[in-house]
């Protein structure tokens, strides 16, 4: 069978790209055709002051990227793509009027109406009988909390239908209305025992049932592309618009090269997400004061995790030195850091004092010095800072996964754009004292397209399937420190030397 391609759009909170894929039984082959830069913008004046997203440009960007996809795929001699799919981070959206026009621009979870209404909603629904129904941890921008706070606002009494980010990408696409589920149980208003809305929940909020769309599944077909979409990314009016794990972090566990089922994963890019997979939530005490999460993953199962603040930590700290004219070069300073002596100061990255931007380099020293340990004299210095808590963290959270579910983990696999750090990976595997398999890095690109692939008949049926095309890729493998590091196997490379980036 020839090879199938796809375009593959995975919007992440600083950057999104456009790849095209060509799957078939033997492989997948990846094409990063379109990047660009995404981030808040700040509006200070009028009814909207606050952090917003730009989402009219970033469909821009969407739309260039997939004429990019069809000229490359053209270039390259395959066929154009069949069928598009697009992710994004979760519980951000857009309210829509009832004659479909989106109303004002999405708000940016980092903006800081969350908090009242996470006040609104716990008045009304306690965190236990919330957490009963939605299985979720206690975040301050979950949907939820920040449809309370909209409640207050001047867009509610218009809005007739509420779109995620990627909902609301795809209908413009395609004119189709609907929620994809592994995004939809992000929000709080999800039943994760059944899989439906929770409508009573919803009504109990003052959230009218009428507002939340029709649920579809990874894998579904939402529909065909709008004639003038067609002209203007030269894509074919029969191209498909396929619904994936819309939630980046769904897309992310299906490219986890996971052989059984004793495995944890770190999903690490902008957050870390940590946790392992289930074919049921857990929604005992233990895990409500865990602070762990029961998201819906691809195929039903359930992506039973913690987040972590992520790469965010050390990404800003190099926005904030360069903003002020000090020299940043990641690569520097990760060889720098590695060379440091361990013992070095370790922080909270889940503080909430470091959720929004601005100055991160000061408030990581001021956390270390209100936690009485000594202050990073340099910019390695705070990256070793930056890395050595991430590593803790997520050690801390794999050991409760296993905890909390009974399983035994035996090896950790780390995904994303984190696998590129190798002291990060180095520290996570001495952390856990488990192996840590780094990569695949466009893990998010790679179960988006893959979802799609297998709707289209290119691949085996089970998510197992999947997985095994995700192998044949290059994967680094970190030993425990102290464990003998094998002999070469086929599609692993070990890694001993961590001095580079």
């Amino acid at each position: 069978m020839s090879a199938i391609t796809v375009a593959a759009v995975d919007l992440g909170a600083s950057s999104g790209r456009v790849m095209l894929a060509a799957v078939d039984s033997s492989g997948i082959e990846l094409h990063e055709v379109h990047r660009f830069a995404n981030g808040p913008v700040a509006l200070r004046a009028g009814e909207g002051t606050g952090l917003h997203w730009d989402v009219v440009g970033i469909y821009r960007e969407v739309l260039t990227g997939l004429g990019r996809a069809a000229e490359h795929a053209r270039r390259l001699g395959l066929p154009v793509p069949a069928s598009v799919g697009i992710d994004s981070w979760a519980v951000d959206y857009g309210l829509l009027a009832a004659d479909g026009t989106l109303l004002g621009t999405p708000y940016c979870y980092r903006d800081e109406r969350g908090a009242a209404g996470v006040e609104a909603v716990h008045a009304a629904v306690p965190p236990a009988e919330l957490f009963a129904v939605n299985g979720l941890q206690h975040l301050p921008f979950t949907t939820v909390f920040q449809l309370a706070a909209e409640r207050c606002g001047p867009r509610w009494a218009a809005a007739r239908t509420l779109l995620l980010l990627p909902d609301l990408l795809t209908y413009w696409l395609t004119g189709e209305v609907g929620a994809e589920v592994t995004n939809a149980s992000t929000t709080g208003l999800l039943d994760v025992r059944t899989g439906a809305w929770a409508t009573d929940l919803a009504q109990r909020l003052g959230i009218p049932a009428g507002l939340l769309p029709p649920l579809r599944a990874p894998g579904e077909r939402i529909g065909t592309l709008l004639p003038e979409v067609a002209r203007e990314t030269g894509l074919p009016l029969s191209t498909v618009v396929t619904a994936v794990g819309s939630h980046d972090t769904a897309s992310a566990v299906v490219a986890v090269p996971a052989t059984g089922a004793d495995f944890a994963y770190v999903a690490c890019g902008t957050w870390g997400l940590v946790g392992t997979e289930l074919p049921g939530p857990v929604l005992d005490g233990a895990v409500l004061d865990a602070n762990f999460t029961n998201e819906t993953g691809v195929d039903g199962r359930i992506r039973f995790l913690r987040n972590v603040m992520g790469l965010w930590l050390l990404d800003e700290s190099l926005r904030a030195w360069r903003r002020a004219g000090r020299v940043a070069d990641l690569g520097y300073l990760l060889d720098a850091a590695a060379g440091l002596p361990d013992g070095g100061p370790v922080i909270d990255p889940d503080d909430p004092g470091f959720l929004s931007p601005g100055d991160m380099p000061a408030r990581i020293v001021r956390a270390c010095r209100d936690s009485g340990q000594p202050e990073p004299d340099s910019q390695a210095g705070l990256v070793r800072c930056v890395l050595d808590s991430l590593a803790a963290a997520f050690a801390r959270a794999v050991a409760d996964a296993a905890r909390l579910t009974g399983r035994t983990v035996s090896v950790v696999h780390l995904v994303g754009g984190g696998s590129r750090n190798r002291l990060l990976c180095r520290l996570t595997a001495r952390g856990t004292g488990l192996p840590v398999l780094a990569g695949p890095v466009e893990a998010t690109a790679l179960g988006n397209a893959l979802v799609q692939a297998r709707a289209l008949g290119a691949t085996g049926p089970a998510l197992a399937d999947l997985r095994a095309l995700v192998r044949r890729l290059p994967l680094d493998r970190y030993p425990p420190e102290g464990a003998p590091v094998p002999g070469p196997r086929r599609g692993l490379r070990e890694v001993t030397d961590v001095h580079e980036s």
